[in-house]
């Protein structure tokens, strides 16, 4: 099966209802037989996905850089544990061990790189999907004003056609599986 990268949030402070999103994807992406890439943490959400997948048995992989290492954050208990030098190099690894991209609610960390992989898809570096969960409207705000940065042509609507909105876990993986068959 693929190996599907979730980008998501890594507060510890976030109510449970995101933390709950991030294992039933995790769990969700597992039962399908998927491997989860992730940003290799062990905290929050990301670390709430990791364990959501090992819950039903499925297989992780975590790509982290040295400095959060160094803070004990990494998920150690990761099936796969890839430590890289920068913040960059982990977003360019996780592009390259990915088959495709789902994207939770998030803050900047989150952004950075669901806008990473978007923008390097627009320019034809990859051609992998991407699916963003705009889970109660969490992103309803970001995709109007990305919607306007098209209606303004800042942003040609093949590139803004790029990435799938669905508002459930069950919903973004039926639309990657069907992009990845």
């Amino acid at each position: 099966m693929a190996a599907i990268c979730v980008f998501c949030a890594s507060s510890r402070t976030l109510d449970q209802r995101w933390l709950d999103l991030a294992a039933e994807t995790g769990a969700e992406l597992a039962r399908r037989g998927h491997t989860l890439v992730s940003g290799g943490g062990c905290v929050g959400m990301m670390g709430a996905v990791a364990d959501g997948a090992r819950s039903v048995g499925g297989r992780t992989v975590g790509v982290i850089p040295q400095s959060l290492v160094d803070l004990e954050v990494a998920d150690l208990a990761s099936d796969e544990l890839l430590v890289t030098d920068s913040m960059a190099s982990r977003k360019t690894l996780m592009i390259d061990k990915s088959d495709a991209f789902l994207t939770l609610p998030g803050g900047l960390g989150t952004l950075d790189e669901l806008f990473e992989v978007w923008t390097t898809a627009t320019l034809a570096l990859h051609t992998k999907p991407m699916v963003l969960i705009d889970t109660d409207g969490f992103y309803r705000p970001l995709l109007d004003w990305l919607d306007a940065l098209a209606d303004q042509t800042f942003l040609k609507p093949a590139g803004r056609d790029l990435l799938t909105v669905t508002t459930t876990v069950t919903e973004a993986l039926d639309v990657l599986e069907s992009h990845l068959t």
